[in-house]
């Protein structure tokens, strides 16, 4: 028979048992030592962050204003649409009726959010396929869509008892009620809020606020806990920003930039500033080739798009971004040019400024400069002959500004272009300002500093010219120029403001009161005429400039061919007090026309200030002869017989012409209050067929006043008169308000812009 264990069996059993045991529990000890002491810590936290729910609250970004506080941009509610994925896929513990409400609700979710939210119903169902308890379908959904999305919930609970699967979270959307209007200034925001471009991007610390965060407590699956735990930070909203830009002449210069962009085919965009004088303020500023910023992301170029669609596949999206690249571009700001003879003001002003030539001083013209090996040419080949100092701005002649040149040297004349401000940034308020672009005056040969005197072979930025303008207008004194007048909290409380800044005193104010009265008489006499406006006082130069430097010849043969130009006119006003100051440039204008300064930038700056000044309640000064040529307006003949319509429009010092047979005036053109010649005609229309009739619009540009006058009479209308005088002998017209073939009623004033024949720089 079998003996059982032995004691010695016993024990070592014993000893085994005791063995493992020890071990096993000390493992358990060294694993709670570890989970405790080492790891309590990060084990907690992750417990607590499994538990916590942060939900952040999107801060409500600062409404931008301009002057008058009209909204430029603002933020509105909309909504983000986020899936819970989790509650509507199967779980292990679901009823068969459970299963089937939620195969049910996840079909409607699928088919209803495709159609509301214009998304492909397999996207959708990618998200959901996930199973996760977060997944962001849409951001910013509009009232509308949520309105639906809403009805879908509420269907969801009556057909399937599915309360969950779809939450709407609040957000905010960038809007910009004007459209393209200052779309360079404000810029626009990405998708996710942050300012990309201009001020939203310049001032994004001040807009953006700070997010708020909702923190709840959730249990393992994702479900509300037994117990309520939330905690909010609320979200602190962002400051908002007053602007110095006018709505108005925000508009009054995007809308005559971009009539001139067409008239002249401008192939490289233009610009516009008006800023006031004494203060540094932008009234306006703005660039051609605008874009919508509630869309910034479309290219508006149609010459762009034409090129994009000639590149191959793979290189088009390198092209796009390209495109878009420099439709956001602040061309006033960002890009460099050659200012040409606008910038012959501050050498003018530099001379006077050393007393160097006085303006009854004289200088012979015979068309070119010698310097060095390099002959020098002036835009008038056969030379001006004798002339004097003022003489020589209005015919605005390069040699005798090369001659003023020298006399001021490398150094003194660098001194200026230094004080002028073209030595640095304007520190404007908007980014991407660039640099100038110039040499030193210990890198200066003599060929520099002649062409340097008349405004070519350094670049400079559009704001430093009008800035450099600013202080000739406003006694020498050199202003910082900025957007931002005013910056305020969410209850409206100013947190900063802007004050004018003055850099330096670049010249004495005699010095600028003898430049300005010279080109006073530069725009009423001289090569800027066509920025006159009657009974303004305007003060202007024209400049045309190379965009490739080819000025001397060797041998009396010419070196180089130059096939593209920049017109501008940079000017100010009114001259006994002046208030603001206008730069218009235009980038490569058509060259198979007239490309000059004069021609294609002075027409733009006077119909410009034809309307910034009356805005601006600057009060006209008419000289007589302008006064007897000024403009009426059409009296009310609508509603009266027509024997007492005729009376009133004969007692107004005008003619009329009857359409129809009727007794009483149902309708007349122009209609009342609108400008008309003085001496012109209404013409009245007394029955249902009259006021049927049209007339088409001729071709009016290319003519004397005389022969515009014929051409418009005869076809049954009249003419406004802008830019120079209508007396001139060698004015001819340059463009017209509407465009020739279009349909307009009889009697309708069609306004002609006039220039001079000889426009030159």
């Amino acid at each position: 028979m079998a003996k059982g264990p032995t004691i010695t069996m016993w024990r070592r059993a014993m000893i085994v048992l005791i063995a493992l045991t020890a071990i096993g529990f000390g493992a358990v000890v060294f694993s709670l030592i570890r989970i405790q002491l080492v790891q309590g810590n990060d084990l907690k936290k992750a417990a607590t962050d499994q538990q916590l729910q942060d939900t952040q609250i999107t801060a409500k970004r600062g409404t931008i204003y301009d002057c008058n506080g009209k909204i430029l941009a603002q933020s509105a509610s909309v909504w983000r649409v986020v899936l819970e994925p989790k509650y509507l896929l199967p779980a292990e513990n679901d009823s068969e009726k459970t299963l089937k409400n939620k195969e049910g609700a996840r079909e409607k979710i699928v088919t209803e959010l495709a159609k509301i939210l214009d998304i492909k119903e397999e996207d959708i169902q990618k998200k959901i396929d996930k199973g996760t308890y977060y997944e962001i379908l849409k951001g910013k959904v509009e009232t509308e869509e949520r309105d639906q999305i809403l009805q879908l919930k509420e269907e969801l609970v009556e057909e399937y008892n599915q309360s969950s699967g779809i939450l709407l979270e609040s957000d905010y959307k960038r809007y910009y009620p004007y459209g393209t209007l200052a779309s360079s200034v404000l810029g626009f925001v990405g998708s996710d809020g942050q300012g990309l471009s201009g001020l939203e991007a310049y001032y994004d610390s001040y807009l953006a606020g700070t997010s708020g965060r909702l923190v709840s407590v959730k249990n393992a699956v994702g479900t509300d806990m037994p117990f309520q735990y939330d905690q909010m930070v609320d979200a602190e909203d962002g400051y908002s920003l007053k602007l110095t830009l006018d709505e108005t002449i925000q508009h009054i210069l995007e809308k005559y930039l971009d009539e001139g962009v067409a008239n002249n085919n401008v192939h490289n965009r233009a610009t516009a500033i008006c800023m006031n004088v004494k203060t540094g303020a932008i009234l306006g500023l703005a660039v051609s080739g605008d874009y919508d910023p509630n869309d910034p992301y479309t290219i508006t170029d149609d010459e762009a798009i034409a090129e994009i669609e000639k590149l191959p596949e793979n290189e088009r999206q390198q092209a796009e971004s390209d495109a878009l690249q420099a439709q956001w571009r602040n061309k006033a700001v960002s890009d460099t040019y050659y200012p040409g003879s606008v910038f012959k003001m501050v050498t003018l002003s530099s001379a006077f400024e050393e007393n160097l030539v006085k303006e009854n001083d004289t200088f012979t013209c015979n068309g070119y400069t010698q310097v060095e090996d390099r002959k020098i040419n002036c835009w008038q080949t056969g030379g001006h002959g004798t002339e004097t100092v003022e003489e020589g701005l209005m015919n605005s002649c390069n040699p005798m500004f090369m001659w003023l040149g020298f006399q001021l040297g490398k150094e003194n004349f660098m001194d200026y272009f230094d004080g002028f401000g073209f030595t640095e940034k304007t520190g404007i308020d908007l980014p991407g300002e660039s640099d100038s672009i110039y040499k030193g005056a210990d890198k200066m040969n003599s060929v520099d500093l002649a062409v340097y005197s008349f405004g070519q072979n350094f670049s400079i930025t559009p704001i430093q010219m009008v800035t450099a303008c600013s202080a000739i207008a406003n006694g020498g004194y050199l202003v910082q120029p900025y957007v931002v007048a005013q910056v305020m909290d969410s209850d409206g409380n100013i947190v900063k403001t802007t004050e004018t800044t003055v850099k330096r005193q670049a010249i004495s104010t005699e010095t600028a009161k003898r430049v300005a009265k010279i080109m006073n008489r530069n725009a009423t006499e001289g090569t800027a005429k066509n920025g006159y406006v009657a009974g303004y006082r305007i003060c202007g130069k024209t400049g045309t400039s190379e965009k490739v430097a080819k000025y001397w010849s060797e041998g009396g043969s010419a070196k180089g061919a130059v096939m593209q130009y920049i017109a501008s006119y940079c000017g100010f006003a009114p001259l006994e007090d002046p208030e603001v100051a206008l730069l218009v440039f235009f980038d490569e204008p058509d060259v198979s026309g007239n490309f000059y300064g004069s021609a294609v930038a002075g027409p733009v700056f006077a119909n410009m200030m034809s309307e910034i000044l009356p805005y601006l309640g600057v009060e006209p000064q008419y000289t007589e002869s302008e006064a007897e040529g000024l403009d009426t307006t059409a009296p009310i003949a609508v509603g009266e017989s027509l024997s007492s319509a005729q009376t009133k429009i004969t007692n107004a010092e005008l003619n009329y012409e009857v359409y129809g047979s009727g007794d009483t005036v149902l309708a007349q053109s122009p209609e009342p209050g609108v400008a008309i010649p003085s001496g012109g005609t209404v013409v009245l229309f007394t029955d249902e067929e009259s006021q049927k009739e049209t007339v088409e619009v001729p071709d009016l540009v290319g003519l004397s006043y005389g022969e515009a006058n014929d051409v418009a009479v005869s076809n049954g209308l009249q003419i406004k008169v802008t830019g120079v005088s209508a007396s001139s002998g060698n004015a001819v017209s340059s463009a017209q308000s509407i465009a020739k073939g279009q349909k307009v009623k009889p009697g309708t004033v069609v306004t002609v812009n006039f220039i001079t024949k000889d426009t030159v720089q």
